[in-house]
């Protein structure tokens, strides 16, 4: 098997928010928020990803219910050039505050 050359790779930032599913910011969840956020700012795509369980500063993650869970871990990811995501960063941080986490790395796409 043969690798993908280096001229078919684009080097690109990857943008990881991490909080709950009833995580809010002004009385809005924070999820729908971020999503409307990067549209307006016309950023490629986004995907966020309903975890199953997990914990952090906060504990754990989930609250079951007769079965029901509520409170799941989430994950945003996006991906797209470090000169258009750079500049959200502080808004994002502010929706997110203390509650969740941001992750920003470079990647290559290919």
């Amino acid at each position: 098997m043969r690798g993908v050359g280096k001229e078919l790779r684009i080097k690109m930032m990857c943008l990881t928010i991490r909080i709950k599913r009833n995580d809010e910011f002004e009385h809005k969840r924070v999820y729908k928020l971020i999503i409307d956020f990067l549209m307006k700012n016309k950023i490629s795509g986004a995907t966020v990803w309903t975890g199953v369980d997990g914990f952090g500063k906060r504990r754990r993650s989930t609250l079951t219910i007769e079965g029901i869970t509520i409170n799941m871990p989430m994950v945003i990811e996006v991906v797209d050039e470090k000169s258009k995501l750079e500049p959200l960063l502080p808004e994002l941080k502010t929706m997110v505050s203390d509650n969740g986490m941001i992750t920003f790395h470079e990647v290559e796409v290919i």
